[in-house]
């Protein structure tokens, strides 16, 4: 069940598949660039361009640590380890499955972190490369170029995590098979093993708001491993 419905549930984050038809599955299975800017660090981001127009919900909550993933012994053997919120379930990603390797610039997806079980619809999603990063901006501009291939309101901003070179998008899926304009957001990192993004999407903007705690913390304790 999880594998067919991986296939579906991919379309969040994706721009595959219409919210309506996503919220029935999950209920009955329970460009340009933009304006850029630059950061010192991910410890002290600088403070975020809002990418639709108005404050996001969840920018002030802190989640609280429900454990980590990356490091030995985790649901998914990752390049990096950071923090997990309360109740997101990580799983790894079978690249040899039904569905197979889905591959998105310079990154595989390696791990999908469900927000379900914490009561949001959505994931982070942890995407992985073998090459070592020459430019970690231009990977993540790849990235979201087949992620979401019509997308408004872009901002970058660079940033250095755990002492790599890191690049950070907020922007807007305009997407047609969406049934509305929804947030998004995913960082990249340049780790010695390759590069590494990290996406958040959700069901709808509102959704995405409400998890951006969840990705806050994974962001502010991500460490190469």
């Amino acid at each position: 069940m999880r594998s067919a419905m991986r296939g579906l549930i991919r379309g969040v984050g994706f721009g595959v598949v219409p919210a309506a038809l996503l919220l029935t599955a999950v209920t009955g299975c329970s460009g340009e660039p933009g304006k850029d800017k630059r950061a010192g660090s991910a410890a002290s981001p600088a403070k975020k361009a809002d990418s639709a127009g108005s404050a996001d919900a969840g920018a002030g909550a802190v989640a609280k640590k429900g454990g980590s993933v990356g490091g030995a012994g985790s649901p998914c053997a990752l390049p990096v380890t950071f923090d997990l919120a309360a109740g997101w379930q990580p799983e790894a990603v079978d690249t040899d499955g039904e569905f197979g390797a889905l591959t998105q610039g310079p990154v595989t997806l390696t791990c999908e972190i469900d927000a379900k079980p914490a009561g949001n619809i959505g994931f982070l999603r942890v995407w992985t490369g073998s090459e070592k990063s020459a430019d970690v901006r231009a990977d993540l501009k790849a990235f979201v170029a087949e992620e979401a291939a019509h997308r408004d309101q872009e901002t970058y901003t660079d940033l250095t995590v755990d002492g790599l070179d890191a690049a950070e998008i907020v922007y807007v899926n305009t997407s047609d098979a969406l049934d509305a304009p929804k947030k998004e957001r995913a960082l990249a990192l340049a780790t010695p093993k390759g590069v590494v993004v990290l996406h958040l999407g959700g069901l709808d903007s509102a959704e995405h708001d409400a998890m951006l705690p969840a990705y806050e913390l994974a962001k502010r304790t991500l460490q190469d491993a």
